[in-house]
């Protein structure tokens, strides 16, 4: 996979969408499921077009899921920050579903770096709102 962030619906129902989301930092890849609701989709292209346009040390958390082996599914949080003009830092940090492994209730994790730029974070808002609305079934956050 080349270095990014995808998002990929997996099932859905009027209340919610399961996603399946891999990040690669060109390295390393991990890959969890994350359950979202339709609202939450729709408020993250709305935050996303506001955040785009503070270039100037702008912070944005996109969280989906819950940390936690008390919450359904796995977690993912991406700290977006435009610490350099024309540059954006991204950092996220996954979770998978909890597990037994041997006499404990286990999870993967990963902590992930990428940087991308404006021009692509564009494109990703564009596809999130696609994907909210129904018309495609996958989101890609290119990396640099």
């Amino acid at each position: 996979m080349k270095p990014g962030i995808s998002f990929t619906k997996i099932w859905f129902d009027d209340d919610m969408v399961e996603l399946r989301i891999k990040v690669s930092n060109g390295d390393s890849i991990f890959t969890n499921d994350v359950y979202v609701g339709h609202q939450q989709l729709m408020d993250l292209v709305k935050d996303m077009d506001r955040f785009k346009t503070h270039v100037h040390g702008g912070i944005h958390d996109v969280m989906f899921g819950a940390f936690g082996p008390e919450y359904a599914s796995g977690a993912f949080h991406a700290r977006l920050h435009f610490q350099e003009r024309g540059i954006l830092f991204v950092t996220v940090k996954s979770q998978s579903d909890f597990a037994d492994f041997g006499k404990k209730n286990v999870a993967s994790e990963a902590t992930l770096y990428l940087r991308t730029e404006p021009a692509l974070l564009d494109n990703f808002i564009e596809e999130i709102r696609q994907l909210s609305g129904g018309k495609r079934d996958d989101a890609l956050l290119e990396a640099i």
